[in-house]
């Protein structure tokens, strides 16, 4: 049995273990250059950025969802943009996934928001069912803008 909660600020360590997991699972581990600070203080800092709900079994974190309020200016609503979803693998295929996706589904309906939204890898072919399968829409036609970095800086100069 799990349980799903929001995260308390004694959930920070567990759930930067699981980002780091993620990235891992992503093949992306080098790009986590971030700390557990840096996580508790954007989650429970003076002014919070993100948010995150927890799958627990017997107290201990074993996935994760990571969230942040946009704003759709077509609906004239905010929105929840999910940023990671993850469960450990010895724990998928529980429904634990699916729980996570309904309690944000919940959040974002509580919160007047007009939509519910993320990203997917093009490999991931098993999230994409699944998460077509929960009755997301894989839109074909966006694609993801990003700057960081040197980039980033390039950019607040022009």
């Amino acid at each position: 049995m799990f349980q799903i909660r929001a995260a308390l600020p004694a959930d920070v360590p567990a759930i930067f273990s699981l980002i780091q997991a993620l990235a891992e699972y992503e093949k992306l581990s080098h790009q986590v250059t971030g700390s557990i600070e840096q996580l508790h203080t954007h989650l429970f800092g003076e002014k919070p950025v993100i948010e995150a709900i927890v799958a627990t079994v017997h107290e201990q974190a074993i996935g994760f969802a990571l969230y942040f309020y946009n704003y759709s200016t077509f609906l004239t609503k905010p929105g929840i943009y999910l940023e990671d979803l993850f469960v450990l693998p010895e724990y998928r295929g529980q429904g634990i996934g699916k729980a996570l996706l309904t309690q944000l589904a919940q959040i974002a309906l509580e919160q007047d928001c007009g939509r519910l939204e993320w990203s997917v890898l093009d490999w991931n072919e098993s999230a994409i069912g699944f998460y077509e399968r929960m009755g997301a829409t894989v839109l074909p036609d966006w694609r993801i803008c990003r700057v960081t970095g040197e980039a980033l800086l390039q950019m607040s100069a022009f």
